[in-house]
């Protein structure tokens, strides 16, 4: 075999498995901003976190002993989180001219908080 070749491949298979592992990262998002009060509509580039985490969901749940360490369902979530606000142009005097919104610094996989996300959880039906 060829020395370059031998080399390369498991470089190639190591850089391709490490990107396909790593698919929660902030990523470019913009938000529109618009109140009634203000004469504008505003755009705000930002960063959110977004991709693939891996889970643990069987097929055979009703099998399972009912307790959180049996499933797990990992999302994409915020590690990281800064705040900055900007102030909305053309607002009349009594509203409310600035708005705060999160920029992602880094992101992890893991269980999804409440507090700055919105979950959605699946109904268990005890049938």
């Amino acid at each position: 075999m060829n020395p370059v070749l031998s080399i390369s491949l498991p470089l190639i298979f190591a850089l391709t498995l490490g990107q396909s592992l790593a698919l929660c990262i902030p990523v470019d998002y913009v938000i529109h901003v618009e109140k009634r009060e203000c004469g504008y509509c505003l755009a705000i580039n930002t960063t959110i976190c977004e991709g693939f985490c891996m889970t643990w969901d069987s097929n055979v749940k009703k099998l399972l002993p009912r307790r959180p360490s049996a499933l797990f369902q990992n999302v994409c979530t915020y590690k990281e989180v800064v705040y900055r606000t900007v102030m909305i142009p053309g607002c009349q005097h009594h509203a409310v001219s600035y708005y705060s919104y999160p920029v992602a610094v880094s992101c992890k996989c893991g269980k999804c908080n409440t507090d700055y996300s919105d979950c959605v959880q699946e109904k268990l039906d005890n049938s």
